[in-house]
């Protein structure tokens, strides 16, 4: 029975930290979960178990492990000598909390690293005008952009500009830019 209690309370202790960590429950602190779930333990002992499975679940998460890693690495822990790794019921606690929470903390992680507004999509097409407001004659090209912009849970809000010839040569020159600095720093890394 201890042992069932144990794994009880290890996976109350990775639904707190993920409470905390991934899902942006700030009600959720180490002291109430050290006060609900494990109130015997000293302090000391508390704070080592929970920076332990606070750093093996950044883990899981940084790699998105799937099924197999997931095992290897688990695998890997419970063989760690001394006080570092972890116990085969730990390992199986830290595995069906995995399975049932991937999906979830995979997408905080992606909603978090997301920069709000978001770019929802891009229209454009090129017009001729064919006639100015003065009424004259005029066959310039014309790119027109719509960008749906929006924040996430929210409506959308459309953005919509106007181009000529020499404004998407100069966007266009910029993104090179950018592209050029993405690049030489992707390659000095």
């Amino acid at each position: 029975m201890a042992d069932a209690d144990g794994v009880k309370a290890l996976g109350g202790l990775l639904n707190g930290i993920a409470q905390r960590v991934y899902y942006s429950n700030s009600e959720i602190t180490e002291e109430l979960l050290r006060s609900e779930i494990y109130p015997d333990m000293l302090q000391e002992e508390f704070h080592a178990l929970h920076e332990k499975m606070r750093g093996i679940l950044k883990s899981m998460a940084t790699a998105d492990m799937d099924q197999a890693q997931l095992e290897a690495f688990l695998t890997a822990q419970t063989r760690k000598q001394g006080g570092g790794g972890l116990s085969s019921e730990q390992a199986a606690a830290l595995g069906r909390f995995w399975k049932a929470h991937r999906a979830r903390i995979r997408e905080s992680l992606l909603a978090q690293s997301r920069w709000e507004p978001g770019l929802r999509s891009v229209n454009w097409r090129v017009d001729l005008q064919t006639a100015s407001s003065r009424g004259s004659a005029s066959n310039a090209p014309v790119a027109l952009v719509e960008l749906e912009l929006g924040r996430n849970g929210q409506d959308s809000e459309f953005v919509c500009l106007e181009f000529d010839e020499l404004k998407v040569n100069h966007v266009l020159k910029k993104m090179a830019e950018i592209q050029e600095s993405i690049d030489s720093i992707v390659h000095h890394s």
